[in-house]
């Protein structure tokens, strides 16, 4: 079986095909980072426009590199949501007007599976059940997975995601959109005690994250400090190292508490190297391990959607002519399969 997977739902237009028995096939990603980059972050309405104009084209080239024809597919999948509704409703009416031209079945796949699903696309991947840490844009959650649709929400943000107060506090910092990536690189450079920020909601029970409060401390660091340089990346060090020790210390809690030792980190935040580092040591203690998908899949891609539809379609779900996109879906409504 092989099936078209197309992600349009926020600043990326990810198409991909996969095969269930020889993986990725082919896929593209094409990012409007210098779409939004004057902005300072993401304006919907040139979003949902780029993606109209990016997403044919990427078809025909991903079809080009596999050698294959729509008659060589067995299905299309394409994110229905969470996400901003313009560029869902792209995907969306693309997906479903190829499938139903193609005389294929049409798979709406949630986003946030989609990257929970993601680890599985590489060659070491989990046994079912594990906890997942998903940071992906808006989006800090961690969930009791006991196989596909099968999830528990176990703790999510009451405010600002990571995703979000990474991006917020490069601003403030004077960082390039997309911050998040460039405070990281900055950090790599500062210097460890200079500053020490609060690890948020770890001194109460619960799974729960806020992240706005550690920007406003930020934001108020940055204030009272002359900005040199050196102050930039020792004030970067100090607040990803709040965030990094903060997520940590949730996923041990929620790992102890489901009595599991496996945990799988998907999501954009889910490349950041030190998060990595401290995620592989904490399984490590627990006699565990932790599963993450390679760099090009923590970022919204087509892969992802592409494995996730591929799942749902095997298990017999796929939509009717009608279509829509969900910008609001929670996770846990999802059925098994």
């Amino acid at each position: 079986m092989r099936i078209l997977g197309i992600e349009t739902s926020c600043d990326e237009t990810g198409i991909a095909i996969y095969d269930e028995d020889n993986g990725i096939l082919a896929h593209r990603l094409y990012s409007q980072i210098a779409v939004h980059a004057d902005y300072g972050g993401v304006v919907p309405e040139l979003a949902s426009r780029d993606h109209v104009r990016k997403t044919i084209p990427l078809i025909k080239e991903v079809l080009s590199e596999a050698g294959m024809t729509p008659k060589d597919l067995d299905g299309v999948a394409y994110t229905a949501g969470p996400g901003l509704v313009g560029a869902l409703l792209v995907g969306c009416s693309i997906g479903r007007s190829l499938a139903y031209g193609w005389d294929l079945p049409a798979v709406p796949v949630h986003h946030m599976e989609g990257h929970l699903l993601a680890p599985m696309l590489e060659d070491d991947v989990p046994d079912f059940p594990f906890v997942a840490l998903l940071v992906s844009g808006g989006h800090t959650m961690l969930v009791r997975v006991d196989g596909i649709g099968q999830y528990e929400l176990l703790g999510e943000s009451v405010d600002d995601a990571a995703g979000e107060a990474f991006d917020k506090t490069a601003k403030l910092l004077g960082l390039d959109y997309p911050g998040g990536p460039v405070l990281a690189k900055m950090a790599e450079n500062g210097t460890k005690g200079r500053f020490k920020f609060p690890r948020p909601m770890t001194d109460r029970p619960g799974l729960n994250f806020s992240f706005s409060g550690l920007k406003t401390f930020a934001a108020n660091t940055i204030a009272k400090e002359e900005q040199t340089e050196q102050t930039k990346a020792d004030i970067a060090y100090a607040f990803q190292e709040a965030v990094v020790d903060t997520l940590a210390i949730k996923c041990k809690r929620a790992l102890n508490q489901c009595e599991l030792n496996r945990l799988v980190i998907a999501g954009g935040v889910s490349a950041n190297t030190s998060l990595r580092e401290k995620l592989d040591s904490l399984t490590a203690k627990l006699g565990g391990k932790v599963f993450y998908p390679r760099p090009e899949f923590c970022t919204d891609n087509g892969a992802m959607i592409a494995y996730a539809g591929m799942q749902r379609l095997k298990a017999g779900v796929f939509a009717d002519l009608t279509f829509k996109a969900t910008p609001r879906w929670p996770l846990d409504t999802l059925p098994p399969v």
